[in-house]
């Protein structure tokens, strides 16, 4: 696993190194490959902060780091769009006018709002998921314009009781659909480790939703540490090998220039 397809910079709003930084614990690490994919998330106001980008700014910082390290790695120059129900336009509109490698589309906020908050506010975990689930099946209804899904069940982060109220079955006619959907439209999902990250014993999304990805016919995943400082670059790749094995995949996927490469797990 020598390429990391989800990680974020200093134009991240929450995240503080830079993408120099990032490229260099890439090297570090050994990668071949890597994909920086900085938040731009239309409408997500979080403590008066917005998580916006100038994207002129943006493709000028990696263009540069492109060149100045083309002979160690491929930087390839992609975003993780925060998806809202509202936002098909401005989200089709966006990724047209900038020459991206990747897209990923992630939803961050649940009925607009974002569901750390709900944690606080005590809202029961099993209606919390339903309503992440619920959230994400009708932006992907609405074939919005992005190459995966971004960390699916990613909301089981927020939950009082995490894993342990997560029950797959509960929820199995809202994944299923949003997973045929995806297939429907040539779109992928992702591989997440961030959920090893978290303690939760699983990468987003669980496995049981990335096998049955692969039984319904899916077969565009990208891998990605969900790294927004140096020392969680490609943060248990080996691990996510294994998963991807586990799971029936042959092949994971990179993208340049929004086609999908296809590469033989090892």
């Amino acid at each position: 696993m020598r390429a990391d397809f989800h990680m974020h910079t200093e134009f991240s709003t929450d995240a503080h190194c830079s993408p120099e930084e990032m490229v260099l614990g890439a090297i570090k690490k050994g990668l071949t490959t890597v994909c920086i994919t900085d938040h731009m998330d239309k409408d997500y106001d979080k403590e008066g902060k917005q998580f916006v980008f100038c994207p002129e700014e943006y493709f000028s910082t990696l263009r540069k780091l492109q060149g100045e390290y083309r002979q160690k790695i491929d930087v390839r120059i992609g975003v993780e769009m925060g998806l809202q129900p509202h936002l098909k336009t401005f989200v089709g509109n966006y990724v047209k006018k900038y020459s991206f490698d990747f897209v990923i589309g992630s939803v961050h906020l649940i009925d607009g709002k974002d569901p750390h908050q709900e944690k606080e506010n005590q809202m029961e975990d099993s209606i919390l998921y339903r309503n992440g689930f619920e959230n994400i099946l009708e932006c992907v209804k609405q074939q919005m314009d992005f190459d995966v899904l971004g960390h699916m069940d990613y909301v089981v982060r927020y939950g009082k009781e995490k894993e342990k109220s997560y029950f797959l079955q509960d929820y199995a006619e809202i994944t299923d659909e949003i997973l045929r959907s995806l297939i429907m439209q040539g779109k992928g999902i992702e591989l997440n480790t961030a959920g090893f990250k978290y303690g939760l014993g699983f990468a987003h999304p669980h496995i049981s939703i990335l096998k049955r990805y692969k039984e319904l016919g899916g077969e565009v995943i990208t891998v990605g540490s969900d790294a927004h400082q140096p020392e969680n670059i490609a943060y248990d790749f080996d691990r996510a090998k294994e998963v991807l094995k586990d799971s029936g995949f042959k092949y994971y996927t990179e993208f340049k220039g929004r086609k999908p490469i296809f590469i033989q797990v090892g």
